[in-house]
């Protein structure tokens, strides 16, 4: 370290002589060092137990900070490049930048902004050359991640239907537990809103008072104000995103509490809500995200075509209730979004057929639903229509009406007819939804389903675990907009692509990764001594043929610094398709490992380097 530097600012802290635990770690916030509270306390205790005193001296700061911040791997790169060992002159980054970061255009302006940026220590600064600080701090910076930096902002072309990107979409929002007894929250509807998530669920049901309510129907889940869902999503609606949000209304009130959802949605969230079509009257193709920016657009069932409802909201037509007739498939492979506990007496005969029997298939029958229209007439875009076939809808349906799938059928279809599923929803907007046995709010894997082009995967937002880091690591793409932009062949609605033959579609693409060190890694609960035995997994999602996973070798009780220097080699078929998930855990014995950290990321937004 510069002595002069480093104790020019550190010394005033030292002025009586020694400091405590806090004061080391305000001193670390000072030289703006990423450092892990654990292992900065854990360091400070085996110094300080030494000498059974509760402080350390300058010395001993000094010794800590080296220990903490001075990889030996980067000690190894920054000698590469360095010539006399302790600085990097101008030509040196240049040279680094080029052979070890694949920046093939970097030059002296690169260089010097990378100078000014990172290094701390001012007369090197001045001399345009960087320090092994300088190099420890940009080697530790954003600059450096292994997410590409051009991937951080909205990148893709946002002009093309809606229908051609992956939406973020969340199932039953209001939850933030299971889906039986646990509470519903509208902190559900904010976080999943911060997190970029573009596709609400609002499941509605008539309450007291004439105001509808929010909750998992028929279950323990506590109610919410339907009013008041709406006033968090219009506070929230587009603080991570500009890009339009699409509220899945799952709606089970009666006419007259419809009517009043529609005189909350019109009067809070205004302006932002979408209610005639932008341009034509008549819709031959769904609008872009770009057209929709700051919009808010309603998905539900609705009375007729786009054009009768703008006629009836210009005030040609009176009626109040309209009524869709659908054919009900009575099987009992059909999964739906209902919840059927047993059935109470006071169950009306409607009410029965929405609880699916477990008999052997029976007969079609006809379902009616009466609507609101002023409800009906708040959907443009995205009009709910229950799915029959791909035949039929590619017969009949319209290119802004969308089907909602369960998982256990869609997953079916993914196996048995991949070519007719990338064939629909290159053409209409598909939601799938996890099987109703989930009462847990367990998650399935959402990859099986973007491999088909599906556009709103929902996922239990409030269930950490694979699937939703698989969910966060997707749309992190394009800025964490919410939006990212499907491949060609399932934009193509000519594809005869199928995730299970690629054929043709395949790019193959060779990935080396070379695993080197980690730093800081949390360490395992068990562990008295700050220890842990962390192995990596590397693990690729993306067509069934790409999946696989290749584990590192065991570290031996080492969280502050483990070190692998191992390579691992990857070819993969469809890599705009591709996600890579790197999976720290600890070692606990032979046949069981704790989860430490995950990083999950698309593998066209892995940066060289």
């Amino acid at each position: 370290i510069s002595p002069t530097w480093f104790l020019s600012v550190i010394q005033h802290e030292f002025r009586t002589g020694k400091i405590d635990l806090d004061s080391t770690v305000k001193l670390f916030e000072k030289l703006q060092m990423p450092f892990d509270f654990a292992h900065i306390k854990h360091v400070f205790k085996k110094t300080v137990d030494k000498r059974k005193e509760h402080t350390i001296n300058i010395e001993d700061f000094r010794a800590i900070y080296r220990m903490i911040v001075h990889r030996p791997e980067f000690h190894e790169l920054f000698r590469a490049y360095s010539l006399n060992c302790n600085i990097l002159a101008e030509t040196e980054l240049i040279e680094f930048l080029k052979k070890e970061q694949y920046e093939t255009e970097a030059c002296e302006m690169t260089a010097l902004e990378l100078i000014l940026k990172y290094e701390p220590v001012e007369e090197v600064r001045k001399r345009r050359q960087m320090s092994f600080e300088g190099f420890i701090r940009y080697m530790s910076s954003e600059d450096c991640s292994v997410f590409k930096s051009n991937h951080k902002t909205v990148y893709q072309d946002m002009n093309h239907p809606l229908c051609d990107y992956f939406i973020s979409s969340s199932h039953n929002t209001y939850l933030i537990s299971d889906q039986l007894v646990g509470p519903s929250h509208l902190w559900g509807y904010t976080s999943a809103l911060l997190k970029g998530c573009r596709c609400l669920e609002i499941d509605c049901w008539d309450g007291s008072n004439n105001e509808p309510v929010v909750y998992h129907g028929r279950t323990l889940t506590s109610k919410i104000p339907f009013s008041s869902v709406i006033q968090v999503i219009d506070k929230y609606a587009f603080v991570a995103s500009d890009y339009p949000i699409i509220l899945s209304l799952e709606n089970h009130c009666s006419p007259k509490q419809q009517e009043v959802m529609a005189k909350y949605l019109e009067t809070i969230l205004g302006e932002k809500l979408l209610t005639s079509t932008i341009g034509d009257t008549v819709v031959k193709e769904l609008p872009s995200p770009e057209a929709l920016k700051f919009r808010i657009l309603v998905k539900n069932k609705k009375v007729g075509t786009i054009e009768e409802g703008m006629l009836r909201r210009n005030g040609e037509s009176h009626t109040e209730i309209g009524e869709i007739s659908e054919v009900e498939n009575m099987s009992n492979e059909d999964e739906t979004e209902e919840k059927a506990p047993p059935r109470s007496k006071k169950d009306s005969p409607k009410r029965k057929m929405e609880h699916r029997s477990s008999s052997p298939p029976r007969k079609k029958a006809k379902m009616k639903t009466k609507l609101a229209i002023a409800l009906s007439d708040l959907v443009v875009y995205t009009k709910s229509e229950k799915f029959v076939s791909f035949e039929h809808s590619l017969a009949n349906q319209k290119c802004y009406e969308n089907n909602s799938i369960g998982e256990l059928q869609a997953r079916k279809f993914v196996r048995h007819s991949g070519k007719d599923f990338v064939s629909h929803t290159s053409r209409f907007i598909t939601r799938i939804y996890p099987k109703g046995t989930r009462t847990n709010s367990s998650n399935y894997n959402p990859q099986e389903f973007w491999n088909v082009g599906c556009q709103m995967v929902a996922l239990n937002f409030q269930t950490p675990g694979v699937q939703m880091e698989l969910q966060d690591g997707k749309f992190l793409d394009n800025g964490g907009c919410g939006y990212v932009l499907k491949p060609e062949f399932l934009r193509d609605q000519n594809s005869t692509f199928t995730p299970y033959n690629v054929g043709r579609y395949s790019k193959p693409m060779s990935l080396s990764i070379r695993l080197i060190s980690g730093h800081q890694l949390p360490p395992s609960n068990l562990s008295k001594t700050n220890k842990a035995d962390p192995l990596v997994q590397i693990e690729i999602y993306g067509v069934p043929e790409d999946q696989v996973k290749k584990k590192s070798s065991v570290v031996k009780s080492n969280a502050l610094s483990p070190r692998w220097d191992e390579t691992f080699s990857f070819t993969i078929q469809v890599p705009e398709l591709a996600l890579i998930r790197f999976c720290v855990e600890d070692e606990i014995s032979l046949v069981a490992n704790e989860f430490l950290g995950q990083y999950t990321l698309p593998l066209l937004s892995l940066s060289k380097g």
